[in-house]
């Protein structure tokens, strides 16, 4: 941690300053251990791995790149929303940055300015970087435990038929923007609307307010990570109910996908309308909030997406779809 240990204790002193009176780090870097004072309420933990090659590349067969500062901020973003995810507000981060010997020492330190700005990004400026580890290996590997506290989590099991099925954040682009950065024929110009999606992919914001926020009329809630459908029918299972997905309800998502769609889909030998609906569907990585409440307690900053019903499994427009997201042991598993 030694290496980027002036930027994190920077940050570090900015969050205890934002929060008067909080004693969460006690101890930060550079003892053997982090102290942390939890008693504020239920500990929430959460641990998520990016690998190169498997979850982000350096260099892209589109010629663009992946630095430290993006891997640093993805990194952050996917477990901070994991926290986001139970109604925790998060508290702090421990990273694990496995290293070859090669890697220049600005990645690193980029590395550690995309962890602080992707948290401060994402309103989650009072979690503090508590510590970790620097190693060797033959690849980088980031290891981020998150941990968070809340009074009452908010889990996948809570959803009843009735309720409506809800949605906070982007789809869709992060999906389209990894399509972007694998093809090798991408323009050197790019419309903003293109742009954003790459930016989605490399640097995805999840709403993490409105998950603390709404936490109290959400009956289940989850981040989808794996795509919709396949991160709803976990919602499904884990409550024991059905849901369907009304795409009419998708058209916002829809169309900031237009331009990146009508570019790729001669590529990728489909009509534009069926590539775009197909990320909005299955494409993960922008880590949105999934959950369910009462129809008439949709939490602000939710968006109505479709219906819980007595039942199993996952419908769009009341039928079964068969491509499902991302997994990771799955080959073309989108």
């Amino acid at each position: 941690m030694a290496t980027f240990l002036p930027t994190i204790q920077e940050h570090n002193a900015k969050a205890q300053r934002l929060t008067p009176g909080a004693r969460s780090l006690v101890l930060g870097p550079g003892d053997d251990s982090a102290v942390l004072d939890l008693s504020g309420g239920l500990t929430v933990m959460s641990t998520d791995t990016q690998t190169q090659n498997q979850d982000f590349r350096l260099s892209w067969p589109s010629g663009r790149t992946s630095g430290g500062y993006e891997v640093g901020w993805k990194a952050a973003t996917q477990n901070l929303a994991d926290i986001a995810a139970m109604g925790a507000r998060p508290v702090t981060l421990l990273v694990s940055l496995t290293l070859p010997p090669s890697t220049p020492l600005a990645w690193v330190k980029d590395f550690a300015r995309g962890l602080v700005d992707s948290c401060t990004a994402q309103g989650a400026e009072t979690c503090s970087i508590s510590g970790g580890d620097v190693g060797s290996g033959t690849e980088i590997s980031v290891t981020v435990t998150a941990l968070g506290l809340v009074q009452k989590p908010v889990t996948r099991s809570g959803a009843q038929a009735g309720d409506a099925i809800v949605l906070a954040g982007a789809l869709g682009t992060a999906a389209a923007g990894l399509a972007l950065l694998e093809n090798s024929e991408l323009p050197e110009t790019l419309s903003p609307q293109i742009e954003a999606c790459i930016e989605a992919q490399q640097r995805p914001v999840s709403p993490l307010a409105a998950g603390i926020q709404g936490a109290e009329n959400l009956t289940s809630l989850m981040d989808v990570s794996d795509g919709l459908v396949r991160d709803g029918g976990r919602l499904a299972q884990a409550s024991a109910c059905a849901f369907d997905i009304d795409t009419a309800s998708l058209a916002p998502w829809l169309l900031e996908l237009r331009e990146p769609a009508l570019l790729l889909a001669g590529a990728e030998g489909q009509k534009a309308s069926d590539l775009a609906l197909g990320w909005v569907l299955t494409g993960g990585e922008n880590h949105a909030l999934l959950g369910t409440s009462p129809p008439e307690q949709i939490p602000a900053g939710f968006t109505r997406i479709g219906t819980v019903s007595p039942g199993t499994g996952v419908t769009v427009d009341g039928h079964p779809y068969t491509a499902k997201g991302w997994d990771h042991f799955e080959a073309g598993s989108r």
